[in-house]
């Protein structure tokens, strides 16, 4: 079985996270997994990039903790693939299979509803996942759900409490969505969620046709 990570930020992207894409890749590869998705917070969330800038010099600043990953992932033989992390409304969303490029010519995004990223990243074959859905905190004025807006749902989450990962399960089952599972690791804390699959990943769209397809997979949780 192969193990991977479907979310993961560095501290280069995501304001709220401590560590480096090179220490991140480290961890990783020392508890077996056998790639991650790094998916930093993008401008609308907890990002690292002054809204200040040309369009284009924020997304090379977006993508440099990805890009130190994916080298030191190299170096060392783990899989490192590109994502963000999008937020409407206090609500996120796991963004996988466009890339640096798409972005750069996408600037008209950061004005996009949650219906318009649905459909423009779907057009362009990627894949929205709503991310612990049911997080309660006191910065999340509300809860907001939309099943019709997604591809599938972040069940297990290791930042969640057990019974917002329980309503996550639920609320993907009722809709008939499919599941995924992700550690959500900004800090030196246990690595504890994931998949794993049987046929090792050739690319980020072999992940993305894992769950839109709702194929064969295990779901890590272990908290």
């Amino acid at each position: 079985m192969y193990k991977y990570d479907t979310h993961v930020h560095t501290r280069l992207g995501s304001a709220c996270a401590s560590l480096s894409g090179r220490e991140q890749v480290m961890d990783y590869y020392n508890a077996g997994y056998t790639g991650i998705i790094v998916t930093d917070h993008f401008f609308r969330g907890n990002t690292c990039v002054p809204k200040a800038m040309p369009w284009d010099e924020r997304i090379d600043m977006f993508c440099r903790g990805y890009e130190e990953a994916k080298k030191n992932g190299e170096e060392i033989g783990l899989q490192v693939f590109f994502g963000w992390e999008e937020t409407f409304d206090d609500q996120d969303f796991l963004i996988y299979g466009l890339d640096k490029e798409w972005l750069l010519n996408h600037p008209e995004m950061e004005h996009w509803t949650i219906k318009e990223q649905f459909r423009e990243v779907d057009h362009a074959g990627g894949l929205v996942v709503h991310a612990h859905p049911f997080r309660n905190r006191p910065y999340i004025q509300k809860i907001r759900l939309y099943p019709k807006q997604v591809h599938a749902v972040e069940v297990y989450n290791a930042s969640n409490y057990e019974e917002e990962n329980k309503q996550a399960y639920m609320y993907a089952n009722k809709y008939h969505l499919p599941m995924t599972s992700g550690t959500d690791r900004h800090h030196n804390n246990s690595i504890n969620c994931g998949i794993e699959v049987k046929e090792k990943f050739k690319d980020i769209k072999d992940y993305i046709d894992l769950i839109k397809n709702n194929k064969e997979k295990i779901l890590i949780y272990d908290i």
